[in-house]
């Protein structure tokens, strides 16, 4: 019973870290209809800045967020006015070839900038754990996981309560609408690619030091991610966060009661059964597209 609930107690601390990666993915893609290959490039380009910051000045990565989450948004905005908002009504096929292109420009700066080694991020508590009930729970990961649910409720929060959350909302069920009543779908479009962009920088900083990474591991996290937003339908931000848990406990009860080696394959097997149920996904809606080619 203790190894039970240990291991859905680290499940669902790796769900929420998940959840905040993926949030940002789905967003872009609920309102663009952008699916943003250069995602995973974006969480280990803020494992490096966090990295960075802790190695060079001492910052507590976790801590770092306050100043990575910034700058990532930053970066996120500068990233759509200069290369996606120029085609981001083109056909989807072609936003997936130019952020594909744009993580290989990512992961080429990267190794330019801090090198193609393997990058850990080890603070002080890296090895220490919390004792409770007899369950040991790692600090890095119950530090990440409750500070993922704490940004994500602030996303959550800006989503439902804000005027911005309702001019999002608005200009993703109907652009042309929102636009009469004076949303500037232009301009909510460019906030929504770097708030998601945002989320992917918090949670690559708590990824960061969680795992160890280097350029290329962007091609691990976008798999990861494109398979939770899938499972819990794209487009839909509680979607992502059902799709997060789901795929968080899969890696964890694989990894203690079947085989580490199999941790990365079983939850992609569990999405594959469950989009043979629910294509669109557990939470996603069916596209009208979708009806018609049917």
């Amino acid at each position: 019973m203790t190894q039970l609930l240990q291991t859905l107690a680290l499940g669902l601390l790796l769900g929420g870290v998940y959840a905040l990666a993926a949030s940002g993915l789905t967003l872009i893609f609920g309102v663009m209809k952008v699916i943003n290959i250069a995602h995973g490039a974006f969480v280990v380009l803020a494992g490096f800045i966090t990295f960075s910051l802790w190695d060079a000045y001492g910052i507590d990565p976790l801590l770092a967020i306050v100043i990575t989450t910034p700058i990532v948004f930053a970066l996120g905005w500068v990233t759509y006015k200069v290369v996606v908002s120029p085609i981001r009504t083109a056909p989807m096929s072609s936003t997936v070839l130019l952020t594909f292109g744009l993580a290989l420009v990512l992961e080429g700066a990267m190794g330019e900038i801090w090198g193609n080694n393997s990058t850990a991020i080890r603070p002080s508590y890296a090895d220490e754990s919390f004792t409770f009930a007899g369950l040991f729970l790692p600090k890095a990961q119950v530090y990440g996981g409750l500070i993922a649910v704490l940004v994500l409720v602030l996303l959550w929060l800006v989503l439902t309560k804000s005027w911005l959350g309702r001019a999002i909302r608005a200009a993703a069920s109907n652009p042309s609408s929102a636009e009469l009543v004076g949303i500037k779908v232009a301009a909510v479009a460019a906030l929504v690619f770097a708030l998601g962009i945002a989320a992917a920088g918090a949670a690559g900083a708590i990824t960061g030091v969680l795992y160890p990474f280097v350029p290329g591991s962007h091609y691990q996290w976008i798999a990861r991610l494109l398979a939770i937003v899938v499972l819990g339908g794209l487009g839909s931000l509680n979607g992502a966060v059902l799709g997060a848990v789901l795929f968080g406990l899969a890696e964890t009860f694989t990894a203690a009661y079947w085989s580490p080696s199999w941790a990365t394959a079983v939850p992609y097997a569990v999405v594959f059964a469950v989009l043979l149920v629910r294509p669109h996904g557990l939470m996603g809606t069916r596209l009208r597209e979708d009806a018609v080619a049917t």
